[in-house]
């Protein structure tokens, strides 16, 4: 055996020794001899195989295995299937093989991880929204598929650093759209912050670097502040012989970058990095709440607490699990501190989410209140899934409206308690009681007063929701509903609609062709699906049966072939809702070759090649990437555009780094939007600095003033970003200006 090997050797078996130990310090029964064997299963089966990053292939399925038991605490038959999850897939092992090895249970969880097809960084995983379809549909067996998933996607992001650039973006994308938000769902609340930022360290890793920067900086200034203020609240919870620990909670930098970009605000202005938690151990179980709200007594009775900032989360947990009290309190140091109080039973939930209930021992589930609410989102997701028509990435936007949301809390008639994302309307309401209710519904009685359908559902209110059978679903419910069960319900019965309006268009177009002497041709078709930037024919006639798209008179000479244009006579001419001129996109000649591999550089000589997305209009200075379609044109998107967010999780594979090299050489358009206090001479002053100092072409300035308020959006070329921060700069120096921010 080289060197080298006897290295890599010695790695190995230290990292599943770590494991053992790991493992033998938990509460669970100690199958030692269980998980050895499944150890050295994965590391015969995966023999000779290396990483990117040049160590053993087993190191991987080691550390997931890690992951599954140090931070979601899972027992041994998760352990061993984590050490298992890729040998299905990647040698000529079978599903068979591993049940007659290691009994049904694992190969059960082994045969849940190994349909979701693709590797993780393979061509295969470009679908990764039909893949999380399949996901979910094995979570209904067993919910430890998508615990391990879930790991084995953390230690992925963890060694991401050996990807190619445009892979990279593409499972970084992936995991801040489906990977964090479920971890959320679940309760795994560590490891979505750390999903989230190692996705933006990937993403962005100059304003990662920039805020970790800050942070560190800050940080003997936040130990001060913390101990100032946390001196007066041990006093008080010493006083009553509380027993407890407290420690300070930095905010992650995801986090504060995306409030940051929310919120259009500076670093400084970042309120809330500093929040302090109180993890107390309760004399007696069935006094737990008691003395949560006891002990909130006691710390805020040092401070002022602030009146809009008080969550409790005791009685009604969240959807994940999550249980806790938060209040907000003023500092000495005059700053709003959050305080989170909690047991050490709703700490460990909050850690491990639901996998801190789903201890299995013997395969049984141990809490049935945990059991029930996790059942009750798995049976909505049930749901959606019985509905074969939408697109894995349809699918996965209606998921995801439940996977973020915060939640309030309103009572049915007869006073039962009722959990609803923020932002729910009456309609989405009617559909969480029934399918019917929603289909039937016309208004409801909110605290005894009428209220239309797209009323917004405050926490408390009581709600009767008001049926009538002649009443039917409206496309523009979609307008007024957020649930994922609401959305998708509509959807499924526009889409019998829609099947129907289909026919409808389809023969209205075919008489069309044929009046107009026209060859219906299934080529004609895709030039108008084009024409009206619609993904396929289904979408087209369906917009005709609806009458959004009526045939008209005018040309169309483009569908007809050169030999034929001589011979026309009569022209066609389409008209949707959406036809100006101004919105349609001339595209720059496709490439006839590309390189995945490589990065593409923006210059001057370059950018004619490309589209500047129009979704996010970057310009020189933002962390961009390239997106080739099926005719090979390449649009630029900002890497935190809504549309590249789809883009990397629905075709990852078609993702391209891209670099800038402008060197302010090239000119672009941004809109800077400034908001201020209405004063004399403020417009004089602002077109001074932007045209006399700054030298800044403006193409439009469009102003209004209420209330003593202002708000101006200015239209400007400029170079890159270092010139919109110095124009921001300079504006936020004039008194009356208080809020400058780029809008695209």
């Amino acid at each position: 055996m080289s060197e080298a090997e006897q290295e890599n050797e010695r790695m190995v078996n230290e990292a599943f020794q770590h494991l053992l130990d790991t493992y033998l310090k938990s509460s669970h029964r100690k199958k030692v001899d269980l998980i050895t064997q499944a150890f050295n299963f994965a590391k015969q089966a995966h023999k000779g195989v290396k990483r990117l990053s040049g160590e053993p292939y087993i190191m991987h399925p080691i550390a997931v295995a890690q992951i599954v038991s140090e931070e979601i605490g899972l027992g041994s038959t998760s352990i061993c299937a984590a050490l298992l999850h890729d040998v299905v897939e990647d040698t000529d092992y079978t599903v068979q093989d591993i049940q007659n090895i290691f009994g049904p249970k694992i190969a059960q969880i082994i045969d849940g991880l190994t349909k979701i097809s693709g590797g993780i960084f393979g061509d295969k995983a470009s679908a990764q929204a039909e893949n999380f379809k399949k996901l979910l549909l094995t979570m209904s067996e067993d919910i430890r598929v998508i615990l391990i998933k879930i790991s084995d996607r953390l230690h992925n992001m963890r060694t991401l650093g050996s990807q190619l650039p445009n892979k990279r973006y593409k499972i970084a994308g992936e995991t801040l759209y489906i990977y964090a938000p479920l971890a959320y769902r679940l309760g795994l609340n560590k490891i979505k912050e750390e999903l989230e930022d190692l996705s933006f360290c990937h993403e962005h890793p100059e304003e990662y670097s920039l805020i970790k920067q800050r942070l560190e900086e800050m940080d003997n200034n936040l130990q001060n502040i913390y101990t100032d203020f946390i001196g007066p609240i041990r006093s008080e919870l010493d006083k009553h012989n509380i027993d407890y620990t407290i420690k300070a909670r930095i905010k992650r930098p995801y986090s504060i970058w995306k409030k940051m970009q929310t919120k259009h605000v500076s670093f400084e202005d970042v309120y809330d990095i500093l929040a302090v938690r109180i993890v107390f151990k309760p004399k007696d179980i069935k006094d737990e709440i008691a003395e949560c709200m006891r002990i909130y007594a006691y710390v805020s009775q040092p401070y002022t607490e602030h009146p809009t900032r008080y969550r409790n989360w005791l009685k009604n947990p969240k959807s994940n699990g999550y249980q806790a009290l938060h209040t907000t309190l003023m500092s000495k140091a005059g700053k709003w501190i959050e305080v989170q109080i909690r047991s050490e039973r709703m700490d460990e939930i909050a850690e491990q989410g639901f996998a801190a209930h789903w201890k299995y021992k013997d395969g049984e589930k141990t809490s049935e209140e945990s059991e029930s609410e996790l059942d009750k989102w798995l049976q909505t997701i049930k749901e959606i899934l019985d509905d074969p028509q939408p697109s894995g990435m349809d699918f996965l936007d209606t998921i995801k409206l439940n996977l973020y949301s915060n939640e309030l809390f309103v009572l049915t008639p007869k006073g039962e308690v009722k959990k609803m994302p923020v932002g729910s309307t009456v309609l989405d309401f009617a559909f969480a009681i029934h399918t019917f209710v929603g289909t039937h519904c016309i208004g409801a009685k909110v605290n005894h007063a009428l209220v239309a359908l797209n009323y917004e559902l405050k926490g408390g209110d009581q709600i009767e929701i008001l049926t009538s059978k002649e009443s039917q679903v409206k496309r523009e419910w979609l307008n007024f509903t957020t649930t994922a069960k609401a959305k998708n319900k509509i959807q499924a019965l526009l889409r019998r609609e829609d099947r129907e309006k289909q026919k409808v268009g389809e023969q209205i177009l075919t008489d069309f062709f044929h009046k107009a002497d026209m060859e219906p041709s299934s080529m004609n078709v895709d030039k108008l699906c084009n024409f009206h930037q619609l993904k396929n024919r289904e979408q087209l006639y369906a917009a005709i049966g609806w009458g959004e798209i009526v045939p008209g008179e005018a040309d169309l000479s483009h569908l007809r072939s050169k030999k034929d244009s001589k011979n026309w006579r009569r022209y066609l001419k389409f008209f949707t809702r959406n036809n100006e001129a101004e919105n349609l996109i001339i595209h720059p000649t496709p490439l006839t070759k590309i390189d995945r591999k490589k990065t593409l550089v923006l210059n001057e000589e370059t950018i004619a090649h490309y589209i500047i997305g129009p979704c996010c209009h970057p310009i020189p200075g933002d962390d961009v990437l390239g997106y080739y379609d099926d005719k090979n044109r390449i649009t630029i998107h900002k890497r935190n555009c809504p549309v590249a967010n789809r883009l990397k999780t629905t075709d990852g594979n078609h993702i391209l780094a891209a670099t800038w090299d402008t060197h302010k050489r090239l000119y672009f358009p941004v809109t800077i939007r400034i908001e201020g206090i209405d004063h004399m001479g403020v417009l004089y002053q602002i077109a001074g600095i932007l045209s006399q100092q700054l030298n800044v072409n403006m193409h439009k300035l469009h102003v209004e003033a209420n209330n003593g308020i202002f708000q101006a959006e200015v239209n400007l070329e400029v170079h890159d970003v270092e010139d919109v921060r110095t124009i921001c700069r300079n504006l936020k120096r004039v008194e009356e200006i208080k809020l400058v921010t780029r809008i695209s």
